[in-house]
């Protein structure tokens, strides 16, 4: 996977270009930036692999702050969007990996993953030369294999078994819990019946497909050989450890949050994964406040926008991220924004909840309409 940053001026432009580079499973994105000396600021702790970056920016065009970026590392691939053709050569003059014509698409990205990907296979042993599966749960369950092919599956009791077993990474369950679990309105030995048949659909499945995992038969019961597969559950439970034990630095925290897409298994209607759900709600919860709030306490505004707005985006009604975000706006001098995003919450909120926003939140910008209405009294 390839830590990104993106940089663009336009913020539709930017927007966009998250939703489709955050889509691909061999990115992970660090930071979004509208200004060019805020991502240059920024590349010493983020560290990225790749640099998405448009060429015509105000106050320093991306073919500068691609200088700058090369003066700086070594190793990170500067990857240029641009709408005119004409920049290409320019773009290669400053060692560019590549360029993209605007607008961006999901081809292109692959393109350029796939690009990442071969560069990368020479410094790999041949017998590691193989390219893995893609699993994501976060936002939704997608399965590819290691070709790009999305894995269908036979059953709607196949794809939850191994949902189940992707949400309980390196545990071990008896075939009675498993059986209960999915068949709970039968008999237990249908239901054992059932479990046997939906555990061998699932084992040809993923042999099929060479998937990189396999499920082992342990006592009276089974668990889930991810191998060497990394996926962004897995990946959230170990960062969510180690963040426990010890304090993380920014960069860390930044991937951390980048692994969430979106509510476990979106769309599933699983009965066991509502608490899951909740509790990966919860810590993505914490870890956005303190990011926002650290952001806040620098001055970084741009920042705290972004993590605002990406929380947002996943969770629109939350009070909280909704005030973060109407401090920020304040804070840089966007009152009248300030108050439009109020009222598009308000009316959100009583259309989706039917009732009004918190006193907290509503005394909040009731105290700040007062000292926009009174001035003299700031």
């Amino acid at each position: 996977m390839f830590n990104v940053i993106i940089v663009e001026d336009e913020k539709l432009i930017l927007d966009l270009m998250k939703y489709v580079i955050g889509q691909n499973p061999h990115y992970t994105i660090l930071g979004a930036f509208t200004h060019p000396l805020e991502a240059l600021a920024s590349l010493s702790h983020l560290k990225p692999d790749v640099v998405f970056l448009d060429v015509e920016m105000p106050k320093m065009n991306g073919l500068e702050l691609a200088q700058k970026i090369n003066e700086m590392s070594d190793y990170t691939k500067i990857i240029f969007t641009t709408a005119h053709k004409d920049y290409a050569l320019e773009a290669f003059h400053v060692q560019a990996f590549d360029y993209i014509l605007k607008p961006v698409t999901k081809t292109a990205i692959e393109r350029i993953a796939n690009r990442l990907i071969k560069q990368h296979l020479p410094a790999i042993l041949p017998e590691q030369r193989v390219k893995q599966s893609t699993i994501r749960c976060f936002g939704g369950l997608e399965v590819r294999n290691s070709q790009g092919v999305s894995v269908h599956w036979p059953t709607r009791k196949t794809e939850e078994l191994f949902a189940y077993f992707l949400c309980h990474p390196g545990m071990e369950f008896n075939k009675w819990h498993l059986a209960d679990l999915l068949w709970s309105d039968m008999d237990e030995d249908r239901a054992i019946h059932n479990l046997h048949n939906t555990m061998y659909r699932l084992k040809k499945l993923l042999k099929e497909h060479e998937m990189g995992v396999e499920i082992q038969k342990v006592n009276e019961g089974y668990t889930l050989d991810i191998g060497n597969l990394v996926y962004d559950v897995l990946e959230f439970e170990r960062n969510h450890q180690s963040f426990t034990e010890r304090a993380r630095d920014s960069a860390e925290k930044e991937i951390w949050f980048s692994l969430y897409k979106g509510s476990l298994l979106e769309r599933k209607d699983y009965l066991w994964k509502a608490s899951l759900e909740e509790r990966y709600i919860k810590q993505y919860t914490i870890l956005a406040r303190g990011l926002i709030q650290q952001a806040m306490d620098a001055e970084e505004w741009d920042k705290a926008e972004q993590r605002a707005e990406q929380y947002l985006a996943l969770y629109p009604l939350n009070e909280e991220m909704n005030l973060f975000l109407l401090q920020i706006y304040e804070n840089r001098g966007r009152r009248d924004q300030m108050m439009k995003h109020y009222v598009r919450f308000k009316d959100a909120y009583r259309l989706e909840i039917g009732v009004e926003p918190s006193y907290e939140i509503k005394n909040w910008v009731e105290s700040r309409m007062w000292h926009i209405s009174n001035p003299a009294n700031d």
